[in-house]
């Protein structure tokens, strides 16, 4: 019965908005109801309708995979298709990666999704990759090569400051969306130790610099690295939603010149 249905949708409604911080006053507003109708759709005494299930998710900044579960929970059907990456829907965002990835060389850059898994890469990204056992790059999952004692912590020269940054910024995705694959991932890699020499815990981010970088010592040499992250503007597709691109960027002219000459070596290659 649809009635089943209310208090589940309310709760996690009021859970949405608990963890965007607003009062239901602040919700209210913005979604342009008013206090008493929103407090009877949190409580179930009020079924919403399908559109203010979706202005309530877009006021809040629900992801679109738990907008389709807010519905769903309404008694209503999706609204956002999820589509796999290599069907025929998504071949323009499969060449816009792709696109992506090529320009970026000589420099890494890969295609993650929700969970920080590798959906794909450009040859470049070898320099971070070549150096990992294939257990950890089988499936890659970035938290997982950046923290696992395996993975990078072996030839990162700055891991202590990596590690508290990388776990901040993982712990941001947990607070915000309450996934349980991200909380899952996050108790997992904040467990890993640390390599005997990874030197003290890190303090807070230094004020001066511009970003936090990634020191790493590969066979070509020491580089220093920073990442941008890019996403699609405006996606209606679930999948398309959760994928991002991670640029990573020379942070000197003698990683720019290493990276360069990697590119022009793989070039020549048979």
């Amino acid at each position: 019965m649809e009635t089943d249905n209310l208090p589940r949708v309310g709760l996690l409604l009021r859970d949405w908005r608990q963890r965007r911080k607003y009062s239901q006053l602040d919700l209210a507003l913005r979604a342009d109801t008013s206090t008493r109708h929103l407090s009877c759709v949190e409580t179930g005494r009020a079924r919403p309708s399908r559109d203010m299930v979706l202005r309530l998710a877009e006021h809040l900044d629900v992801p679109l995979r738990d907008r389709n579960g807010l519905l769903l929970a309404a008694g209503y059907a999706p609204a956002y298709a999820e589509s796999p990456l290599d069907s025929d829907r998504m071949a323009m965002a499969r060449q816009a990666l792709t696109s992506m990835l090529a320009g970026h060389e000589p420099y890494p850059a890969a295609v993650v999704d929700r969970v920080w898994d590798i959906v794909d890469c450009n040859r470049a990204m070898s320099v971070l990759l070549d150096s990992v056992p294939p257990a950890l790059t089988e499936g890659a999952n970035v938290m997982r090569l950046i923290l696992h004692p395996d993975g990078l912590p072996q030839h990162c020269l700055n891991f202590a400051e990596v590690r508290a940054h990388a776990l901040g910024r993982l712990l941001h995705q947990v607070n915000a969306t309450g996934h349980p694959e991200l909380r899952a991932l996050y108790h997992e890699v904040s467990a890993y130790p640390a390599p005997p020499d990874a030197g003290p815990p890190a303090g807070p981010v230094d004020p001066t610099g511009m970003v936090v970088p990634l020191r790493i010592r590969t066979p070509l040499g020491d580089m220093a690295l920073f990442s941008m992250i890019a996403t699609f503007g405006a996606p209606a597709d679930v999948t398309l939603s959760e994928l991002a691109v991670e640029t990573f960027f020379p942070m000197d002219e003698e990683t720019a010149r290493l990276l360069r000459d990697h590119a022009a070596a793989g070039n020549r290659a048979p």
